[in-house]
């Protein structure tokens, strides 16, 4: 049974809310402020958060943040109930992560199927995520298939370095098991229930970087690597980091190294100092 956490000040609208959710089989938790509905998400772990906007001791933006910024509650998908129906209140909640924003007043149906979409997107996502944690483990699968290229290729003897941070722990665990599929900011913000506005701005916080700067640090230091000691095409280098266009890689290659990967290489080889590969 899925648990909804319903953060409503009014109480008629939040027990309609609720006896209409337990009616179609849900479990419901209520909270009537934005600081309790904060509490009462980290006591229940719910499934999904259903939450207004206009709220007394913290407002659903409040809230929301709140949520986004703890590792325990991060993924929780929530949508926004309210009656502001304007584009720039939407923007503003989609920008912050929310997954969802309905109008008051609303359906049964309305609720219902928005809520069942948030479900099935949150339940598939854990099975995506799931198996890339398991890439390493015999018969498992990487959750974008893709002609898998042997470890070799796509591991260096000295590993590249993530920011540590604890918050940022699995997302960085995700790219590196999944840079070479050719994944972006939006796969992995999907992933882990994030808006890729939302990631973005949450990494840049606290690494200074961007996740999609990562992501292409993290693809240049193995195409370094697989420049010196092998004899691959800038073609195939490419394609096993990540590049599904070779000019793109070529593009991002000679951006941070001043040089397209053919004359870096030939330059490395020649005996000109060995740009650090970390």
């Amino acid at each position: 049974m899925s648990k909804i956490l319903v953060i409503e000040d009014e109480a008629t609208t939040r027990d309609m809310i609720a006896d209409c959710l337990e009616s179609e089989g849900f479990s419901v938790v209520e909270a009537n402020n934005g600081r309790s509905g904060v509490e009462q998400a980290h006591i229940h772990q719910p499934d999904l958060v259903l939450c207004d906007i206009v709220l007394p001791k913290l407002d659903g933006y409040g809230v929301l943040s709140a949520l986004r910024k703890d590792i325990v509650t991060a993924t929780i998908p929530l949508i926004f109930l309210s009656a502001k129906n304007d584009r720039l209140a939407q923007r503003q909640g989609m920008a912050l992560g929310a997954d969802d924003y309905l109008s008051k007043p609303f359906t049964t149906v309305e609720l219902v199927e928005a809520i069942a979409a948030r479900l099935r997107s949150r339940n598939l996502l854990k099975q995506l995520y799931g198996a890339a944690k398991n890439v390493a483990e015999p018969n498992k699968k990487v959750p974008i298939p893709r002609e898998q290229e042997p470890e070799a290729l796509t591991k260096t003897p000295i590993p590249f370095q993530f920011p540590e941070h604890r918050q940022l722990q699995e997302i960085f665990a995700f790219v590196e098991e999944n840079y070479p599929q050719s994944i972006g900011l939006n796969e992995i913000a999907k992933a882990f229930g994030y808006s890729p506005s939302y990631l973005t701005s949450l990494v840049r916080r606290l690494t200074g970087q961007t996740l999609y700067q990562w992501i292409v640090q993290r693809r240049m230091f193995q195409a370094r690597h697989l420049l010196i000691e092998t004899e691959l095409t800038v073609h195939k280098v490419a394609e096993i980091v990540g590049y599904v266009d070779t000019g793109h890689f070529v593009k991002h290659f000679r951006k941070v190294h001043q040089q397209p990967p053919k004359t870096w290489r030939d330059a490395q080889r020649a005996g000109d100092p060995l740009e650090s590969l970390s």
